[in-house]
């Protein structure tokens, strides 16, 4: 032991580098929790097969220095990292959407508008996959724990980043720290859609049969802390009516019930709730919008008619943005939203999102944030000031 015990301290001077010095220590340690375990006679024969392993590590840190990196090389290696092929020639494979709301709905819809231009200009699929269900925060959830590699982005909607953020609600990740900005991408109005099954055409036909019947009317929605939600609960607060909530996974998935007089209100996007309208099939209150829709130049604003009920400065509308994981690379970041801002811009997709009701977004990452950041201080104030919980 006396040997290895001089090769110990030979080694504890000659080794500078973190990485072989961190190996020595732990063989070092090795060694003596295994002489403390056998026989004295065995000690011999043990310490010199140990002596024997910690001589040709040094020898292999004194003929391969270049294992042990400066600080200089290591800044060199993270550089020749940060453009490896896996980034700089993004993208070379499939890009997944994750949209967390289901099929049929105004998300699902965007999306899928703003997929297939993504597409052909990439040169690569770009597939969307619905992932429903908790307000949008089951599909939030994977795209914060996916690899931050650009493959895999979320569609985000004002319903988790903008409301979900500020309800505070209790989730698996953070709304901020977690997610990558990249561009905002549309944004639409609601509509304040009701059931044929109800003698209603009109707001103040509504508040008249709302106040006549307090508990009888449900309004439907794509799920707790959703636009939707909030949208019904501030006009229950701000109208003096009593509307029942009623969660649904998504809103294409409430159409049905609404339209059979099963629930009888739903605040929908414009994107997903119009072609009900124009099939005769639900009856349109008003807009939800700062101005009229193009699509329905003929339906008003709720700010435009509602004054007699307190619903005079009543707006709701919907955004949808990509984000990617956290730390997703910058150089990443800067090509989708690139190429993004040049999709938004055609004259391809911005008649389609207008066939919708959409307006298409478009700008930098940094103006996506600031939008983001104050629509969720409006809807925090809304919340307050209606008092609005959620359970």
């Amino acid at each position: 032991m006396n040997s290895i015990c001089s090769l110990r301290k030979y080694c504890t001077h000659s080794i500078t580098t973190a990485p072989i010095s961190d190996l020595f220590n732990s063989t070092w340690q090795s060694l003596k929790r295994s002489c403390q375990h056998v026989a004295q006679s065995q000690v011999i024969t043990l310490s010199l097969n140990w002596l024997l392993a910690l001589t040709c590590l040094v020898g292999l840190l004194h003929s391969a220095p270049s294992f042990a990196q400066s600080p200089a090389s290591n800044q060199t290696q993270n550089q020749i990292q940060a453009k490896s092929p896996s980034t700089s020639n993004y993208p070379t494979k499939s890009i997944t959407l994750i949209v967390p709301f289901p099929a049929g709905g105004s998300s699902d819809t965007v999306s899928r508008t703003i997929a297939r231009k993504l597409s052909l200009q990439l040169g690569q699929p770009v597939v969307v996959e619905n992932h429903p269900g908790a307000g949008g925060n089951i599909g939030c959830d994977i795209v914060a724990k996916a690899s931050p590699d650009g493959y895999t982005l979320l569609i985000t909607t004002t319903s988790t980043h903008g409301i979900g953020a500020a309800l505070n609600k209790k989730t698996p990740f953070n709304y901020d720290t977690d997610f990558t900005p990249i561009v905002h991408l549309a944004t639409a109005p609601n509509i304040f859609l009701v059931t044929k099954q109800i003698p209603v055409t009109n707001l103040k036909e509504f508040i008249v049969y709302a106040k006549a019947h307090p508990d009888s009317l449900n309004f439907g929605s794509a799920g707790t802390g959703t636009i939707m939600h909030l949208t019904g609960e501030s006009f229950n607060a701000e109208a003096g009516t009593n509307m029942l909530h009623i969660p649904y996974k998504g809103s294409s998935l409430a159409m049905p019930d609404l339209i059979s007089g099963k629930i009888q209100v739903i605040f929908d996007s414009i994107v997903s709730g119009v072609q009900h309208v124009e099939d005769g099939k639900l009856n349109v209150i008003a807009v939800t919008g700062k101005k009229r829709s193009p699509l329905l130049p003929g339906v008003p604003t709720l700010s435009e008619i509602g004054a007699p009920y307190g619903l005079s400065n009543f707006v709701s509308e919907n955004w949808w943005g990509l984000y990617g994981p956290k730390n997703l690379p910058q150089n990443v970041t800067d090509k989708l939203n690139s190429e993004l801002n040049i999709a938004l811009k055609s004259q391809e997709v911005r008649e389609q999102l207008a066939r919708q009701g959409a307006e298409t977004g478009g700008g930098s990452a940094k103006a996506f944030t600031e939008l983001v950041i104050t629509d969720r201080a409006r809807w925090a104030k809304l919340i307050k000031d209606n008092k609005i919980v959620i359970d």
